[in-house]
């Protein structure tokens, strides 16, 4: 699988996210996924990086709401 095709799986299970995902973590999520699909603005970060930023993200916080329950 490719670092796109990845990515857009995370960003589908992002919407399973528990609503008790912090607003700080919502909008990191947010940020690395408008760099990603829109492209780095005011930084130096690529937009592949910003995808692997994101699905190791949206990991974490599956991972944090699996333990949680």
């Amino acid at each position: 699988m490719g670092l796109k095709e990845e990515f857009q799986e995370h960003a589908e299970k992002a919407r399973t996210l528990p609503n008790t995902t912090t607003n700080e973590s919502l909008l990191i999520i947010y940020g690395l996924y408008k760099q990603a699909t829109v492209g780095p603005i005011n930084t130096s970060k690529s937009q592949e990086e910003a995808m692997s930023d994101y699905i190791a993200k949206i990991k974490q916080l599956l991972e944090e709401a699996a333990a949680a329950e």
